[in-house]
């Protein structure tokens, strides 16, 4: 550990020479560089050294950060020849550079790629979360011989806002890793994993030269649109601006964005009362979006959830229409601070507005986030004002606290609340783990103007113990396990119990790369305080649940993903059981072309429904089917094909009538309520072509629809006419194209 360390402080006094990014490792071009070789296993987590060796190359170079690796893998460990699209997450050989530019544990940065010379990309914040929707621009080239392959890199420096140097020396915070796409095994430098609470932390401190970049893009579109069911045509055109004077300040602006679909979101048909989240591609809102990020324990919360931004309007009449979004990024010293603005055209369009500022101080961080939203068409005003604290004393410890504040003018009145979040990670010896989390969100705690909570008035809390078996006998068909205890409680703010659980886990690596987790959730009696939308709460007995996850990556020609759940619930509790099984295929014709063809079943004997606009409950007999298929083709480095088909049929047939009186009774009620069914089809068929790093033409033609009847139908039937649904019928075509000034 002291010669790492000491050669993570290195700093090299030669200047750099420029590396020619063409997949062949140079000792010329990387004589200067720091050299390492000391790749520990990661997964399994044994930090013992990688079965197959490892090299890697650092250097700072004027034009970007460039990394170089060189992988053995000689004949008997079998290459994956697989090509992959971009933000891939296939199992396939692959190597990661994972960087913090300012070496503070706040916002890190992953370079992927594989060794067909695929690439992804993320945003990593919290340690240890990854988000994906991120793309930058970077150069990559990947080479190979007959014992390994290789792989270079350059990330320019003006990839993202970094704060300003001392002198004429930058100390960044690198972490390296490797991937053995047959096996999953992964061998890393240093020995972090982000399986555990401290990832990003440990990463080597390396001192290299300072270099800086500046750098203006503007990357208009134009797109055209037509409706084959309305018989109409749109046009339109917009930009989207880039701007980097120095590492410090950095400013993205878009005008008029189109945002066309031309990524498909998968269908969800919804009859709960909780959000549906969806996450966000739109390029001006993923571009170093990592600074806003604030979340909590709770399921994908956030202060800012960019996909309010140009979502349904407020009179429900379509989408809001974007005019203009800015968002700036920049550093003042230790002080790192965002600002991002966007506002929606006519008498129904909002205004947003966010303000982030984090300061690091060592082993700790402070931010603030204030969050702003103007809906005029319901004369309200919403402000959000939150304050995140990241604590980590030692290599054993992470501690994550946030409290925030919701305040709300609407038609004259106002309304305030708080909430609160304690997670605190203790990493053990010998494998062993614990986790606590506390959460406080009080009744009229309101951020979903902005942001996204999936429930307010909640008291949560859990703890949970971990224990990681990585060393395995070498006859068992497992690389590594993870066993996993939590017992949890949680109670509405007005102090009705919502549930007491206890979960036991199991998370298997197998030796062939595949995947297995396994659940097991013990509910206790509690209420449901959401079902009936303020009508009451509903007293529900004592159910479990039981998961099984299985995925199995490509050998040969087939991949597997398989997920089975058991699960009781309702008013009926454990005495009626339901179920889901999903299996979804993927057969490759080639390296390059694959087809999916899955299929989802449930069936929930007792799954209760609300009736609008009362204290009515239905209880129905619910059958669900979907159909996922598909096709991808990658052509080459620079074209896509994409066909995507998404088919659901749901089946209510309803067993009994409910009210739910004042006491959270549900009582036998003579009134009636309907038996309803559900079709919903999508269809996408969208070839991209890449003409330049981030400059596409895209040909997006899309067909979908939904309907709703008030009786019950076979679901094989409903999947049937599924097929014809066309509320929807578009063609899309779509040319940006990025020009650097």
């Amino acid at each position: 550990m002291r010669r790492l360390v000491a050669l993570g402080l290195l700093a090299w006094a030669m200047p750099a020479t420029a590396v020619e990014i063409d997949g062949r490792i140079d000792p010329q071009e990387w004589g200067g560089a720091q050299h390492v070789d000391d790749f520990r296993m990661t997964q399994p987590l044994t930090r013992t050294p990688g079965s197959q060796p490892t090299e890697a190359w650092i250097l700072a170079t004027p034009e970007g950060l460039a990394i170089g690796f060189r992988n053995t893998q000689p004949a008997g460990v079998p290459r994956t020849r697989q090509r992959v699209q971009r933000d891939f997450d296939e199992q396939v050989d692959r190597v990661n550079l994972m960087v913090d530019f300012d070496g503070d544990g706040r916002t890190g940065y992953n370079f992927t790629v594989s060794s067909t010379g695929g690439i992804a990309d993320a945003v990593i914040s919290n340690e240890n979360s990854f988000n994906d929707d991120w793309d930058g621009n970077w150069r990559h080239a990947v080479g190979e011989d007959a014992d390994s392959w290789s792989v270079e890199m350059l990330i320019p420096w003006y990839i993202a806002p970094m704060r300003k140097a001392n002198g004429d020396k930058r100390t960044v915070k690198i972490y390296l890793d490797r991937v053995i796409g047959s096996t999953g095994e992964r061998s890393a430098w240093p020995a972090a994993s982000f399986e555990v609470p401290r990832f990003m932390s440990d990463f080597v401190a390396v001192e290299m030269a300072q270099y800086s970049q500046s750098l203006l893009t503007v990357t208009p579109y134009v797109s055209g649109l037509y409706d084959n069911v309305r018989g109409g045509s749109d046009f339109d055109g917009g930009a989207d601006i880039f701007w980097k004077p120095n590492g410090q300040f950095q400013m993205t602006a878009t005008i008029n964005p189109d945002f066309g679909q031309v990524e498909s979101d998968d269908l969800v048909v919804n009859f709960g009362a909780t959000e549906t989240f969806v996450s966000d591609k739109r390029p001006f809102f993923t571009e170093n979006q990592g600074l806003f990020e604030y979340t909590t324990p709770s399921d994908f919360s956030q202060l800012l959830y960019t996909r309010r931004v140009g979502g349904p309007a407020d009179d429900g009449n379509g989408s809001g229409d974007i005019t203009a979004a800015v968002k700036v990024n920049g550093s003042l010293g230790a002080t790192k601070y965002g600002v991002f603005f966007a506002d929606e055209a006519d008498e129904v369009g909002r205004s947003f507005g966010a303000l982030r500022l984090v300061r690091d101080f060592g082993s700790q961080n402070l931010g603030m986030m204030l969050t702003r939203v103007d809906r005029p068409y319901l004369d309200r005003e919403a402000t959000v004002l939150g304050v995140d604290h990241n604590w980590r004393p030692n290599r054993r410890w992470n501690v994550q606290t946030r409290v925030f504040g919701s305040q709300i003018e609407e038609s004259g009145q106002a309304t305030r609340d708080l909430g609160g979040t304690l997670w605190a990670d203790y990493q053990m010896d010998h494998g062993w783990r614990q986790q606590w989390i506390a959460m406080h969100f009080g009744s009229d705690l309101q951020i979903n103007d902005a942001g996204y909570l999936s429930r307010n008035s909640t008291n949560y809390l859990h703890w949970e113990v971990r224990k990681r078996f990585a060393e395995q006998p070498e006859s068992s068909r497992y690389s590594s396990k993870e066993w996993r205890w939590r017992a949890s409680s949680s109670h509405n703010d007005h102090g009705e119990k919502l549930n007491d659980q206890f979960r036991v886990s199991r998370e298997g690596r197998l030796r062939n790369g595949s995947y297995e987790y396994a659940q097991i959730n013990i509910n206790g009696a509690g209420v449901d305080d959401l079902i009936t939308r303020g009508h009451g709460s509903v007293k529900r007995p004592n159910n479990f649940n039981a998961f099984f996850e299985y995925e199995r990556p490509r050998k040969g020609n087939w991949g597997h993903d398989l997920e089975m759940e058991l699960y009781s619930g309702g008013l009926a509790g454990n005495s009626k059981i339901g179920y889901s099984l999903q299996y979804e295929p993927t057969y490759f014709i080639s390296d390059a072309f694959r087809l999916t063809a899955g299929i989802y079943a449930d069936h929930t004997p007792d799954w209760l429904v609300w009736n609008r606009d009362s204290n009515l409950l239905g209880s129905y007999d619910g059958r669900e089917v979907h159909l996922n298929a598909g096709l991808d083709w990658t052509i080459g480095n620079k074209q896509e094909l994409r066909v995507k088909l998404q088919a659901i049929a749901l089946d209510a047939n309803v067993r009994q009538t409910y009210l739910v009186d004042g006491v959270g009774n549900a009582i036998v009620s003579a009134e009636k309520v309907e038996d309803f069914s559900v079709k919903n089809l999508g269809f996408q068929i969208r070839y991209r072509y890449e003409l330049a790093p981030l400059s596409y033409l895209y040909v997006v033609y899309g067909r979908g629809g939904y309907r709703q009847d008030g009786y019950s139908e076979d679901t094989g039937e409903l999947l049937g006419d599924s097929f014809d649904l066309r509320d929807d019928e578009q063609l899309l075509v779509k040319l940006s194209y990025r020009f650097e000034i």
